[in-house]
């Protein structure tokens, strides 16, 4: 049987528990904690390419090292979509997450100049079934272990991630740590002194430092002033703006609605991001000082500070929607979408006051995908419009913000 594969029809734990024994170590990782003296024969054997990553549950999964010889610490998060691993890596929204994803061979079309949602990895580590050392595309520019190397974030490769998901989808996401110059059991101890995921903001780590202009190839003419509140946004949201006529500038995360409008925009879009909710009042803030003054799309972490400034409340999930695969139903039209998502908390729309109304719904957990103000011009969606990765069906929502907007200026 090849290395890590657990036969069809066996549960990977039970498999585990019946061919590993006590000891607590063999095919596809180790999923309980181990005993001092087998750390120590494990370490004694321990190759130059060894590495492990350890969950704050107690369990530890074995394979091998690939990217930045690193350690990393952040919270581990399993997402869906079966290509895209560079704009994943390069999504802000990961920011503080080791991303796992779901889909077995990844690194097999390398890494080109062209799909960056940002100027740098952004997540802490990268957990993969199959590394592609080799990869193939005619605009392949280096493999993702260089990409990685050269990032300073490290990877894992040769872990069974059907059972990690598994673990996650069970008990939840929870803080892990990947490294290869520890014990497993050092690991562990040092995870319970790490800071929560949901303890820091991120927000303020991945926002622009100063405002800018998005330039790059679009559209000639600018028909609408567009400004974009950074809290972690994707390049793909200013080449689509761009592309239909915008004049596009970020702003850093901090910047006070009197700051906004003091560039007159025709209109304000509240970016995607990473963190919780709960630690942005100053987003809050903001949003709360545009409201009423000028049309704003919020899309996702914007969609959460949204409802947070109509006086909503937010909840974490309990392993989220990260993939390219969700059904997301539109209240209005009836329709229903297959959207690209990447987020660990939603909008509580029971707390949502009467002039704004739940207009679009997750069909797999019937959580809030979308919020629309009544008779205000102010719409936002916690799925991803733009993609990157994952199905472009849904970029018309940015001409409906643009409906918006041209109807406020008539």
């Amino acid at each position: 049987m090849p290395h890590g594969l657990v036969p069809f029809g066996y549960d990977s734990r039970s498999f585990l528990q019946a061919n590993v024994g006590s000891s607590g170590f063999g095919i596809g990782g180790v999923v309980r904690r181990l005993p001092s003296t087998t750390q120590k024969q494990m370490a004694a054997k321990k190759r130059p390419n060894d590495a492990f990553l350890a969950l704050e549950d107690g369990s530890v999964f074995h394979g091998r090292a690939f990217g930045a010889d690193v350690p990393a610490h952040g919270e581990v998060v399993f997402n869906t979509s079966m290509t895209g691993y560079q704009e994943m890596l390069t999504d802000p929204s990961y920011a503080g997450q080791i991303v796992m994803p779901t889909y077995p061979l990844i690194g097999n079309y390398g890494v080109n100049e062209r799909d960056f949602e940002s100027r740098k990895v952004q997540v802490a580590g990268f957990v993969v079934r199959e590394h592609s050392a080799r990869p193939s595309h005619a605009d392949s520019t280096m493999t993702l272990h260089d990409f990685l190397s050269e990032q300073g974030v490290p990877g894992i490769s040769g872990v069974d991630t059907r059972a990690i998901t598994r673990r996650l989808r069970t008990h939840g996401v929870m803080m892990g740590i990947i490294a290869t110059d520890e014990s497993p059991q050092e690991a562990l101890d040092r995870i319970k002194d790490l800071p929560t995921y949901d303890d820091i903001d991120f927000v303020k780590q991945v926002s622009t430092e100063q405002p800018y202009d998005w330039d790059q190839e679009g559209a000639a003419d600018h028909k609408y002033r567009i400004v974009v509140d950074d809290y972690g946004l994707k390049y793909n949201i200013l080449r689509i703006l761009r592309g239909k006529g915008c004049e596009v500038t970020a702003v850093p995360s901090t910047t006070t609605a009197d700051d906004v409008l003091a560039r007159e925009p025709d209109g304000v879009l509240l970016s995607p991001g990473p963190g919780d909710p709960e630690l942005l009042d100053y987003a809050v803030a903001t949003a709360k000082g545009l409201i009423g003054k000028v049309p704003i799309m919020g899309i996702c972490l914007g969609n959460q500070i949204l409802g947070r400034a109509f006086g909503a409340k937010t909840f974490k999930l309990k392993f989220g929607h990260r993939g390219g695969n969700h059904p997301v139903r539109d209240n209005l039209t009836g329709l229903v979408h297959i959207t690209a998502q990447n987020h660990g908390y939603t909008v509580d729309g029971d707390s949502l006051p009467s002039e704004v109304e739940v207009s679009h719904v997750n069909l797999n957990d019937g959580t809030v995908e979308g919020l629309r103000h009544k008779s205000l011009p102010i719409m936002s969606i916690q799925y991803h419009s733009e993609a990157s990765p994952g199905p472009y069906d849904n970029k018309y929502l940015f001409d409906e913000f643009l409906a918006l907007v041209r109807d406020a200026k008539l």
